[in-house]
């Protein structure tokens, strides 16, 4: 999962404002018969377990999945049959290409008078390697990139920063950061290989994996977390002298695989071809059973589908559940379904995606524009009930959803508290006991009240392809 950079880079936070004679469009508005009919959806979903049942079969029966891994395709068969079982009218594939990352082993050791082992995992995209030379310290990614050039030949960069804790995640702009910059700035320098202090806010000896990435022209060399506490462990030495350090990883690149996005959808009854598109990311890192990040949202998203889709009516425009493929190494299901459905951006009314754990939701709002903000607010109201606040100049599109945001479609924000997300992120540490099955059906009756609202509305949240921006001369 990427959140506050991503959101970040592409501009994606905050409300998109327009006015109505910008749009063309009247004003956005929630019938009333709806909304009665939510308040009674949102409270059969807090007493339904549906979403507990599924994150607990996916990761009960599939476990780690590993983009590209044997996992991966069970991962996906199981995805059909449990959009099947679940009573969704369509299900389909749409295939996902993108290189293969693998893992093999990994182990790292402090060499000389204080040699002991040190707990560390690979960095996604790192190469295998295997180097025995003297660290370097620096207290974040600044210090490391105003290094002198050449000054780290022959040596380690470490990068020992700490991440804090905060409700939003914000504080992984800073770790993130280090993960996907940090190496290709350490090869600048000189350095052999790479670690870093997980990015992370826990205090076990878990380290944290993910995605990093080399820049053009640049050899790429070993890189690799080390868990919170074998950093300070390593930070105690090196103030007592110098520490020379022996990393071995066996992992890289292994070709390309084709995975799937796995779509499940409830038929509306007036506007079918019209969706609300909701979902998560099926596949996980390969330390934990992928609970958190993100069984999770693949489980409410999956339920509230679900619970929608067994109405007595059928909801004006269909419910589009999507099970993303790859997420964790470069939102390539994201990418690869705006892509294919570019043309279809007007049919998309507008799309949330849960990715950030399963803590409890507690503030909403949409980039709608100026025409539709009054049914923003009617939804927020329906959520009212449920601890959520409306949070009118906040948000912005979740990881898979905000490459065809990007393009225009209009998104929602469904805050999850990430208090302790970063505990559990990209760890062994990340499954199923650390979800609370009320905190889980809280977020699956906010997803399918905000579903079933958007897709009754009278009006649309705004979805547009953007125009180009001109080519200067």
């Amino acid at each position: 999962m990427r959140f506050v950079p991503l959101l970040l880079a592409l501009g994606l936070t905050g409300p998109a404002y327009a006015t109505s004679s910008e749009t063309g469009n009247s004003e956005t508005r929630i019938p009333d018969a709806a909304l009665t009919a939510a308040a009674q959806l949102r409270e059969q979903a807090l007493a339904d377990d549906t979403g507990w049942r599924v994150v607990e079969s996916l990761t009960t029966e599939i476990g780690p999945r590993l983009a590209g891994s044997e996992a991966d395709a069970r991962a996906v068969a199981w995805a059909q049959a449990k959009f099947k079982a679940l009573g969704f009218d369509r299900v389909w594939l749409e295939p996902v290409t993108f290189p293969k990352w693998e893992r093999r082993s990994e182990s790292a050791a402090i060499l000389g008078k204080h040699s002991q082992p040190l707990t560390v995992t690979a960095l996604g995209g790192s190469p295998a390697g295997t180097v025995e030379a003297e660290i370097v310290r620096f207290p974040d990614l600044a210090a490391l990139e105003a290094a002198a050039e050449g000054s780290l030949s022959g040596k380690i960069a470490f990068v020992d920063y700490q991440m804090k804790a905060a409700r939003d995640g914000s504080d992984y702009r800073n770790g993130g950061a280090i993960r996907s910059r940090g190496p290709s700035a350490a090869i600048r320098k000189g350095a052999v290989a790479f670690l870093m202090r997980s990015a992370g806010t826990d205090n076990h000896r878990v380290a944290h994996t993910g995605i990093t990435r080399f820049d053009d022209g640049l050899t790429p060399v070993p890189a690799a977390s080390l868990t919170i506490p074998d950093a300070d462990q390593l930070a105690r030495l090196l103030s007592r002298g110098p520490v020379r350090v022996h990393l071995a990883l066996d992992c890289g690149w292994d070709g390309e695989y084709t995975s799937q996005n796995v779509i499940g959808e409830i038929t509306g009854r007036e506007k079918p071809d019209e969706v609300v598109l909701i979902g998560g990311h099926l596949d996980s890192w390969d330390l934990g059973t992928g609970a958190i990040d993100d069984g999770a949202g693949i489980g409410i998203t999956m339920a509230a589908g679900h619970l929608i889709g067994k109405l007595k009516r059928a909801p004006k425009r269909s419910i589009r559940v999507v099970a993303f493929a790859n997420e964790e190494q470069g939102l390539h299901g994201g990418k690869a379904y705006a892509e294919k459905h570019i043309g279809d951006i007007g049919k998309h009314q507008i799309a949330a995606e849960s990715d950030f754990g399963a803590g409890r939701i507690y503030a909403f709002n949409t980039g709608a524009p100026a025409h539709a903000r009054k049914a923003t607010e009617q939804i927020a109201q329906a959520l009212a009930p449920l601890g959520i606040e409306f949070a009118a100049d906040k948000g912005g599109a979740g990881p898979d959803i905000s490459p065809f945001a990007a393009k225009g479609l209009a998104w929602a924000w469904l805050a999850q508290d990430g208090s302790d997300y970063f505990h559990l992120h990209h760890n062994a540490d990340d499954t199923l006991d650390k979800i609370d099955p009320q905190a889980l059906a809280q977020n699956v009756a906010a997803y399918a009240v905000f579903a079933y609202l958007a897709a009754e509305a009278d009006g649309d949240f705004g979805s547009a392809l953007k125009a180009e921006p001109a080519a200067s001369e």
